[in-house]
This record gives structure tokens, sequence and C-alpha cells, in this order.
């Protein structure tokens, strides 16, 4: 499938028509590794969109090619990077990348004082993560907010993250913490180009 360029951008209320796609993909990708994205509700998606808290990508002729969003947690203290989603027909060209460095410069304009995490199974997005300045830690060192938790209730682990204590699980917890970091790293993933061939 040949396309011009594909655009990475903050989502808007018109990309709503592709909430439904986005959900059933995680679905199947999540089946398909048989770990990781716990599902999503359509309506989730949805108010992401909504409350300008979502990145899309498409290309240029508008076929949905990725999708990942923000969610804050512990009365603004935590924010994650969530439910980052290639279609199959874009995998391994990069778009993931670009998604996971345009919702981590999304995280940081909404809520700058925040601390960031990322949990995941993937060894991809753990590399993603480490270029972005995200280190390994333990899940104590994440939000204790009980919503966080109780969306990993669709995934095919929820029993090991209950019999764990919610301490451990087979996914792991990234943070990136603000104040380690200088208002340079920002900046310098503002400035890049979010189209590409």
């Amino acid at each position: 499938m040949e396309h011009d360029r594909i655009i990475v951008r903050k989502a808007c209320l018109s990309d709503i028509q592709y909430a439904a796609t986005i959900t059933e993909e995680m679905e199947a990708s999540a089946k398909a590794r048989g770990t990781g994205i716990g599902k999503r509700p359509v309506s989730a998606i949805i108010d992401k969109i909504r409350q300008g808290k979502a990145v899309i990508a498409l290309t240029a002729d508008k076929v949905w090619v990725g999708f990942s969003y923000v969610e804050v947690w512990g009365h603004g203290e935590y924010v994650s990077n969530s439910g980052l989603i290639v279609n199959p027909a874009f995998r391994n060209m990069g778009v993931a990348s670009r998604i996971k460095k345009r919702t981590f410069r999304l995280s940081r304009e909404l809520y700058p004082a925040a601390k960031v995490f990322s949990i995941t199974s993937g060894l991809p997005i753990m590399k993603m993560n480490t270029k972005l300045g995200f280190e390994p830690v333990t899940f104590s060192e994440i939000t204790k907010d009980e919503r966080f938790w109780a969306g990993c209730k669709g995934c095919v682990n929820y029993d090991i993250l209950q019999q764990k204590e919610f301490k451990h699980c087979i996914c792991t917890a990234m943070l990136y913490t603000p104040q380690e970091h200088g208002a340079s790293q920002i900046a310098a993933i503002g400035k890049e180009k979010i189209i590409f061939s």
C-alpha cells in the first residue's frame, strides 16, 4: 500500500470516526501477542479525542495508521502514555516511534510538572522510552491511583498482577521525571518533524 506521507498529529473531533477501528485493532493485537494492551471501550477513545489528549497518525488520503493517548493520574502528579497501536499495514516503518514522541510531547505540554510513565511488555516501546529519558522502575514508583490499575482488568495478565499485589507483572514500568531533565529535551522533541515519507 503506497502513500505519499504519514501525518502524526494531535487528534481532533473529525478523528472520532476511527475510534471503533482503533479499539478493534488494540484487541486483535493483544490477542495475537497473547499479552499486552487491555481492551478499551470505543467511548474511552472518543473521550480522549474530545479532551485533546490523543495523538493520531493518518495517511494523506485519510487511512488510519496509528494512535496513542495521554491519561492523568493521582490528581495530576502522574501522566501515562497509553494505548499505542499501529495499523498492521504500517508496522516496521517507524510510525510507532513518531507517535510515541508526539504523545510524550503532548504529555509535557498538557502537564509539564507531572511524572510521565509507561508500562509495556514490548522491547520496542522500552527502547523508545529510553531514548526519551524514561528509566525502568518498580510499580511502587508509579501511580497508586486505583482507576489506573482497574484499567488493567482487560489484560490477559491481570491475574498475575493481582497475585503479585499490584507490585509486579509481565509489563515493565518506565518513568520520566521532569525535574531530572532540562527544558532542552522537550524543546528538541518539539522541533522534530512530524510528517514523513
